[in-house]
């Protein structure tokens, strides 16, 4: 192994359900207003629009049972996804084969410093401080397709202090998931340990210190946090 002259970051790794072997995250893509019903809250088209895509950093995601509420922000908001990973990548890659990409699932949120969000959207700047800030993407352990599939349908919601704020249905997903992946590959070469969030339905709103948060997606798994 050649020597850094710096020490070398440590590779983000996340647990898989069953397994002592860990995933290795690469990248991190969030698919944005990917249902109808989310879209509209935000002001959006609900109709089938070219998909948009952003990024997190790795080290975004995390294993944990607390969110540690980020500075520079006093309003930061819950959005519940469907969590993909991937064990094989490519450019291009066919509708048709793109499931084949796909290690597992998980549950995760996208929180949001929706303020900062706001301004970066009004002065047409990017959405970085706005959503890849740390610990900005708690997932539950992955979960391989081996085991359950591919899920098409299921219910996915999102709780805060016991009281449901985000409800809906994967089969409500405006761009499917192979469909994320193909049109993903053509904008950037996918690889083993790339993660995609793929959009969340509505209800998304404020959490603040001390809420109990908790998620989950019907076949899929269970994400349950504090905001510390």
């Amino acid at each position: 192994m050649l020597a850094t002259v710096i020490p070398a970051p440590e590779t983000v790794l996340l647990d898989v359900e069953g397994a002592k072997e860990r995933f290795p995250v690469r990248r991190v893509y969030c698919v944005g207003r990917n249902y109808a019903d989310h879209a509209l809250e935000m002001g959006g088209d609900p109709s089938r629009e070219p998909p948009f895509f952003f990024q997190k950093n790795a080290d975004n995601l995390y294993n944990g049972k607390t969110f540690p509420y980020p500075p520079l922000s006093s309003s930061v908001h819950h959005e519940v996804e469907l969590v993909v990973a991937l064990s094989a990548g490519g450019a291009d890659i066919a509708v048709g084969d793109a499931l084949s990409k796909v290690y597992g699932y998980a549950v995760g949120i996208d929180f949001t410093r929706r303020d900062l969000q706001d301004v970066a959207k009004k002065m047409s700047r990017p959405w970085e401080a706005a959503k890849a800030f740390e610990k900005s993407a708690p997932v539950s352990a992955l979960v391989p397709a081996s085991k359950i599939g591919h899920p098409q349908a299921g219910g996915v919601w999102l709780d805060v202090n016991g009281q449901r704020k985000q409800s809906g249905d994967l089969n409500q997903l405006i761009w499917k998931l192979p469909e994320i992946i193909a049109e993903l590959s053509k904008l950037f070469v996918l690889a083993p340990g790339d993660v995609i969030m793929t959009g969340t339905p509505a209800g998304v709103g404020p959490v603040v210190k001390g809420d109990k948060v908790a998620c989950g997606i019907e076949g899929v798994g269970k994400l349950s946090l504090t905001v510390a």
